[in-house]
């Protein structure tokens, strides 16, 4: 059976691609920050109990990533597939106001995180012969702006730029390199984005014709990456086609998410 990691899979996005990749057979290791979450996630997962492995794993800690791959090595033999999925989002206020602790707690996770976890799956791949890294792309991906998402968007911009750059290193060797773009879903990170929530009428308007829930995103995304992908690839849930059908047709195709 092949194995996949998914970096901060206790929740939202990444719990539910953990569950799509159970689903069609893969041996997971869920990782997060603590046990408690962990356990929980597992809880929830409960037919899969023997193909789930769960690793503590703060991303900001290199000695923590590294961990992470060993203990799915061990367990598993090989891991084919790793997703670079944790992120935090920044305190709910603008940069000026963000303290310098949180400043570095969302760049080491979003961003320097994202680089150990493919620093460290791309020695593990190269050193087995092949491998499949996927790092993923949010808001400010496409250069969109919020105010009070500054610094979680630069991060997320950063990332688009560096997953595009370790493709063309990783061109010519046995691992592929590629990013996953979720589009807009309906997580914690909205309904509790005070920035956001300011302007309640129109990003409910905006959520209820473009947004998704997790389980409906993750279930393409899984399958684009399963059927396997080519070094640079971008697997785009939200495709600029797909947003133009929706406003179009959203005078008679109601959906209510928010």
């Amino acid at each position: 059976m092949p194995s996949v990691v998914i970096t901060g899979s206790t929740r939202g996005l990444g719990f539910a691609m953990a569950r799509c990749f159970l689903q069609r057979g893969y041996l997971v290791t869920l990782s997060g920050r603590t046990e408690e979450a962990l356990s929980s996630a597992k809880a929830q997962l409960g037919e899969y109990q023997d193909r789930i492995l769960t690793v503590p794993c703060d991303v900001q800690d290199r000695r923590d990533v590294v961990r992470l791959w060993e203990s799915a090595v061990e367990r598993w033999g090989v891991v084919d597939i790793w997703i670079n999925n944790a992120g935090i989002n920044q305190p709910d206020v603008h940069l000026w106001d963000i303290s310098p602790e949180d400043v570095d707690h969302v760049v080491r996770t979003n961003l320097l995180g994202v680089i150990y976890g493919s620093q460290v799956a791309m020695h593990g791949m190269l050193r087995q012969k092949h491998g499949r890294i996927f790092n993923v792309e949010g808001f400010g991906s496409n250069d969109m702006q919020q105010a009070g998402l500054n610094l979680y968007g630069t991060t997320k911009r950063a990332i688009t730029y560096f997953t595009e750059a370790l493709a063309k290193e990783a061109a010519g060797t046995s691992v592929n390199v590629g990013c996953i773009s979720p589009g807009m879903m309906v997580t914690d990170f909205i309904t509790k984005s005070q920035s956001i929530l300011n302007d309640e009428a129109r990003v409910k308007k905006v959520f209820n014709i473009l947004g998704d829930r997790p389980e409906t995103v993750a279930e393409f995304l899984v399958s684009r990456m399963a059927a396997g992908s080519k070094n640079g690839a971008r697997i785009a849930w939200l495709t600029k086609a797909k947003a133009t059908y929706r406003f179009m047709t959203a005078s008679f195709r109601k959906r209510e998410l928010l």
